[in-house]
């Protein structure tokens, strides 16, 4: 699951034992050798769905982490992108992993700031947002509130984008993976301090429609092929398409 270079077991244990933003300031230098980090195929078929709506002139990369979404933005983005988190540890190894890369001659500039994405620093500047994996870490009752957020960084007809897998079905080994997992979190956040907040079946595609509506977005669904068809031909996995409409109710 982990490459060598990844994390041991015991940080791992140290990092499910603290609170969400430490854990994961702990896990920042060895995140992008773990599971979690954003597959590029994921991050491919993302941007060949969203490029024909471009070109795009400024991009935010919401909950970025290490900076994978925040590097898929740059190609499509003209003049600048941001990637924000609330992980300083997060930042500072998206910061070294973009020092390290080979500047795009003339590509857009990136900043990178570190906010809670309950509380985005921004006027309604930006053209596209994305966001990769990282709504497990809001709660149900929090997710309005993170939308409102977004839709008030979008200029006028500015999107939000973000790929949703279709939920796995009852009886495999997928569903009950994930619904164990969830239990272990409520268990232990039942009982210790401070809180890890992740869990992965709390984003219902239906609830998530409704909240983005109430946000003041249009929303529709876009089909990700490249990331395959399940057993009765259906996608497994969508691209998530809201636009900035009027006022928030």
């Amino acid at each position: 699951m982990y490459s060598p270079q990844g994390p041991t077991l015991r940080e791992l244990a140290v990092q499910a034992l603290s609170s969400t933003e430490r854990g994961y300031d702990l896990l920042a230098p060895k995140f992008d050798r773990t599971p979690f980090r954003t597959p590029d195929r994921v991050l491919r078929a993302v941007a060949g769905a969203l490029r024909p709506l471009g070109p795009f002139g400024s991009g935010l990369d919401v909950c970025c982490g290490t900076g994978a979404g925040t590097a898929m933005l740059r190609e499509l983005c003209e003049e600048r992108v941001a990637g924000v988190d609330f992980s300083a540890g997060m930042l500072r190894a998206a910061r070294a992993a973009r020092a390290a890369a080979e500047p795009a001659p003339g590509g857009p500039a990136t900043h990178w700031i570190r906010a809670d994405a309950r509380r985005l620093p921004f006027r309604p500047v930006f053209d596209l947002a994305v966001s990769f994996g990282a709504f497990g870490h809001f709660l149900p009752r929090e997710r309005p509130a993170l939308f409102r957020q977004v839709h008030g960084a979008l200029r006028p007809g500015g999107h939000f984008a973000f790929p949703i897998g279709a939920p796995p079905k009852v009886l495999s080994r997928d569903y009950w993976t994930l619904l164990g997992f969830d239990a272990a979190m409520r268990v232990r956040n039942a009982v210790w301090r401070p809180r890890f907040i992740m869990y992965y079946r709390t984003f219902p595609l239906a609830d998530v429609l409704n909240d983005l509506a109430r946000a003041g977005f249009a929303v529709e669904l876009r089909p990700l092929p490249e990331l395959g068809r399940r057993p009765d031909g259906t996608p497994r996995a969508r691209l998530v398409l809201a636009r900035r409409g009027g006022t928030p109710a």
